[in-house]
């Protein structure tokens, strides 16, 4: 089944707008994901350069350090924090407990004051119910490594009091089941002291830090990693985490400062945004998808129509030049390539139409000139055969030396049927010239009164011996036309009423100025030419007007030679009845 190019144009501009839909729809909800992760690192990362040297420079100022830190906040929405050699928070004191360790135990610590981050072993919400357990005199007993002067607590008892604290990502990798104590570098450590102080950050500024319960998660684990597998990483690194369905990601950027101490900036950023993003996307094209599919539907059906109605005219335009129709145009509503290959098929047809027309005006012209050929043939092989006949009959008498008495009057019979001949074959010639639609008229400026004594003068003689009245009205104009034609039907419209008038009657020539023409007319009295003749006369050889009143001289062409010199001249004429006559007119046009 032919399918129309309209529906095509529909359904391809329909599948690629919904692909287009599509793409983007896949892009936003899986590689803008990724897209966003790998931009949030590439900033982080650039960002985390700027606060290496900002914290180097801070030369362990602790307000200058804590200000940078919240400025890295707010630009990125990422916590950063610089952690020590051993993986504690550096300036955690705001949240710890000071002991003095008892001189019994371990020699090295005995006597020592110690400070313990408490962020390893609580969290803020449980401060207030665990500080009672924490305050100064109390005694506590720690499990834990020790390196050097370094502690790393896992566990602190309560002394007399049943309690126990405990950092669980480091006490699992050194008691439970998997315990790896073999391969850290720190021996173990058992001491007991006696708390000194108590610091806790409720309502400090920093106080923040420690509410960010993943956060302090992932430090905590990091140390138990830098600690018990020796992970002292020179490089930097990042690291993928999940939590709750939530991904984040950390990372460690590994600092030695002027003591040639090595600093571990740590910061921890959520991609959680991005994914509300495209959660909140995919809810948004569940009811934008009906409104674009039906968007999508009316663009593509306007624009598929839009686009092929050119088309359309355009394949109706050259199916109808085919079938040599060039009558209809294509409307140039544009100037791009459509509008150009309608612009050039107007301009085909438009040639094509001429070229044809020319075409078929050489052909019409070529039958005409067969057709007069013919008509020449016929005509002259007819009118032929009547002085033929004559000159034969003539020869014939002449020949049997019968009424030898009337030899002049047979020759002079048969010289009259010659010149008849010799009249006849100029006048066919002439008026085949004519009807060739070869002939071209040149025209003049000349007088048509003046063209017009001149003839009356010439037929004078003939007027006289037939006893007729000649009237003349003339209006003294210039004429455009050629002068020697014109006056071929001057003179045949008056050899024709001088031979049809009869005896003592009038003949009227006058000539009538118009606007921008001059009216020639030739009226003779007394005879009339049947209403069904009228339009015959203008024939060849038609002689059907004539009744035994009139003479029969003459070829029979001059009024069709009349007709068609008037044709080339592209006037008016014609014959009518008058009251008691005939009148045959032209027009000319005026000088102007």
């Amino acid at each position: 089944m032919k399918v129309g190019i309209v529906p095509k144009l529909f359904i391809l501009t329909t599948l690629l707008c919904m692909l287009i839909l599509l793409v983007i729809f896949v892009g936003q909800t899986i590689f803008f994901k990724q897209f966003y992760a790998n931009q949030k690192v590439n900033e982080i990362q650039a960002s985390m350069q700027s606060f290496e040297i900002d914290f180097i420079n801070a030369e362990g100022d602790p307000a200058t350090i804590q200000k940078l830190q919240e400025e890295f906040y707010q630009a990125n929405q990422t916590w950063i924090t610089p952690l020590d050699h051993l993986g504690n928070i550096k300036f955690a004191d705001d949240f710890s407990v000071t002991l003095q360790v008892n001189a019994t135990q371990n020699q090295q610590l005995s006597n020592q004051v110690i400070t313990i981050p408490l962020y390893s072993f609580m969290e803020l919400e449980e401060v207030e119910r665990e500080k009672f357990y924490l305050a100064p005199g109390k005694h506590l007993l720690i499990d834990g490594l020790i390196e050097g002067h370094d502690i790393i607590p896992s566990i602190l008892t309560v002394k007399d009091a049943n309690k126990v604290l405990e950092n669980r990502h480091l006490s699992d990798r050194l008691y439970g089941p998997n315990a790896e104590v073999e391969t850290s570098r720190m021996d173990s450590l058992y001491v007991s002291g006696e708390i000194k102080e108590l610091q806790l950050p409720v309502g400090a500024a920093g106080s923040a830090l420690y509410t960010n319960r993943v956060f302090i998660e992932r430090i905590k684990q990091f140390q138990a990693n830098l600690i018990i597998n020796d992970d002292q990483s020179s490089s930097a690194e990042t690291l993928d985490y999940e939590e709750n369905g939530i991904q984040y990601k950390i990372f460690i950027r590994p600092v030695t400062n002027e003591a040639e101490e090595t600093v571990y900036l740590f910061a921890m950023t959520s991609l959680q945004p991005v994914d509300e993003a495209v959660q909140m996307v995919k809810d948004y094209y569940a009811y934008l998808l009906i409104f674009v599919l039906l968007l999508i539907i009316l663009v593509s059906l306007y624009y598929s129509k839009k686009i092929a109605k050119p088309l359309l005219q355009i394949n109706e335009t050259a199916g109808r030049m085919a079938r040599l129709d060039f009558s209809e145009k294509i409307p140039v509503a544009s100037k791009d390539e459509i509008g150009a290959l309608s612009h050039n098929i107007n301009t085909l047809s438009t040639t094509l139409h001429s070229y044809i027309q020319q075409l078929q005006e050489d052909i019409e012209k070529e039958k005409q000139l067969e057709r007069t050929r013919k008509e020449f043939i016929s005509g002259v092989s007819h009118e032929l055969k009547t002085p033929l006949s004559v000159l034969k009959s003539c020869l014939s008498i002449l020949e049997d030396g019968i009424a030898n008495n009337k030899k002049d009057y047979y020759f002079q019979a048969m010289i009259k049927e010659v010149d008849k001949m010799d009249r006849l074959i100029v006048e066919m010639l002439e008026l085949a010239k004519f009807e060739s639609g070869t002939y071209k008229m040149k025209m003049d400026v000349f007088s048509i009164d003046q063209l017009i004594e001149h003839i009356c003068e010439k037929l004078a003689l003939e007027i006289a011996n037939k006893q007729l009245e000649l009237v003349k009205q003339l209006s003294g104009s210039q004429v455009v036309a050629n002068q020697d034609r014109i006056e071929q039907v001057v003179t045949n419209f008056m050899t024709n009423a001088i031979r049809y008038t009869p005896v003592d009657h009038k003949i009227i020539l006058s000539t009538i100025e118009e606007d921008t023409r001059v009216k020639v007319c030739v009226e003779n009295k007394g005879a009339h030419i049947e209403q069904e003749h009228l339009q015959k006369i203008w024939d060849r050889f038609y002689r059907g007007h004539i009744d035994q009143h009139h003479s029969k001289d003459g070829t029979g062409l001059g009024l069709a030679i009349s007709k068609n010199i008037l044709e080339l001249h592209g006037v008016e004429y014609g014959a009518a009845n008058t009251e008691d006559g005939v009148l045959f007119f032209f027009t000319l046009n005026k000088k102007i």
